[in-house]
């Protein structure tokens, strides 16, 4: 199982990759990815009993 840093880890990179992408489809992707890494981590933070991480930065 992952730890909660990877997961968050990924779903910044994938955000950073959208907001420089020009290709909308490929950044819905991309952004789709994000919201499901970030959806892991809050799942994995509520199994270890911690807060649940903040939202993306906009």
């Amino acid at each position: 199982m992952k730890l909660l840093g990877e997961y968050l880890e990924h779903a910044l990179q994938f955000e950073r990759m959208a907001a420089e992408e020009s290709d909308p489809k490929l950044r819905a992707a991309m952004e789709s990815q994000a919201k499901a890494y970030r959806k892991m981590a809050a799942k994995r933070a509520k199994m270890l009993g911690l807060p649940e991480p903040s939202p993306p930065e906009q």
